[in-house]
């Protein structure tokens, strides 16, 4: 396969070379696009108002890689420029630094890529690792992703469908099955920091650390605490009408 990277950490993150390294293991082509910086919670940012400039990094028959000065769904949106006239199998997102559950999808410039290619018809697997992960487990996380996509490509998923995985930072040989589970309810509650400058205005700076609210049982977020991999499949072409639609009928009739 063409298998097309990126991530949001960086074209230089050790993620996203664990990935490389296990596609060209398995005998599959890299294409890579990726952030030339850190893009982390960019979501599905797009620039719209700069040039996105690219540089080369590598041009050899099993890697083509090039350095976007722009953000992870950027690097998607020009991958088809990029690599014109090559086909594109399928996408891999990450490995992010950091596990992207829950809430935090709607957030992440790595599970936002994804649905990028996604939209684009490119099916798409975002994959994520909790933090303090070292080589070991980078390189089984990316090996079981590209394992994963090479069963994935036979499926016909749904415009913006992705599938996303995570890993616990723990000894692989101590990682259980991967568990299908829903996405966690738990919501960010994080806590900013107010200063002032000298000339009295006020800025802020978020908190340290990530405080979420405790996740219901089963969920990813939950099962990836108890060191236990987790799978989800993300599909939101969807409108939930229906959820409000007699309390919306009365309030558009009075509108």
């Amino acid at each position: 396969m063409n298998i097309l990277l990126t991530n949001d950490d960086g074209i230089s993150s050790k993620g996203i070379k664990a990935l490389t390294d296990a596609c060209l293991r398995r005998g599959h082509r890299v294409l890579m696009s990726a952030p030339v910086s850190q893009c982390s919670a960019n979501s599905q940012h797009i620039t719209l108002t700069s040039p996105i400039v690219t540089k080369c990094m590598e041009n050899t028959e099993q890697i083509l890689s090039y350095a976007v000065y722009g953000t992870p769904a950027d690097c998607i949106r020009i991958s088809k420029e990029l690599f014109a006239g090559e086909k594109i199998d399928f996408c891999i997102s990450g490995i992010n630094d950091g596990e992207n559950v829950g809430s935090g999808i709607y957030y992440s410039g790595t599970v936002c890529a994804a649905r990028e290619a996604a939209m684009m018809y490119i099916p798409s697997l975002a994959v994520s690792i909790a933090r303090g992960a070292d080589e070991i487990q980078l390189d089984a996380a990316a090996e079981k992703a590209v394992g994963m996509a090479e069963k994935l490509i036979h499926t016909d998923f749904p415009r913006m469908g992705v599938v996303n995985i995570n890993f616990p930072a723990v000894d692989p040989d101590t990682w259980p099955q991967m568990r299908l589970c829903p996405l966690s309810y738990a919501f960010y509650v994080d806590k900013y920091i107010t200063c002032h400058n000298p000339h009295g205005e006020k800025y802020f700076w978020l908190g340290k650390g990530e405080n979420i609210e405790e996740p219901q049982e089963g969920s990813d977020l939950y099962l990836l605490r108890k060191g236990i991999p987790t799978c989800s499949f993300i599909s939101q072409y969807i409108c939930n009408n229906d959820l409000l639609e007699g309390k919306m009928q009365d309030i558009l009739q009075k509108t």
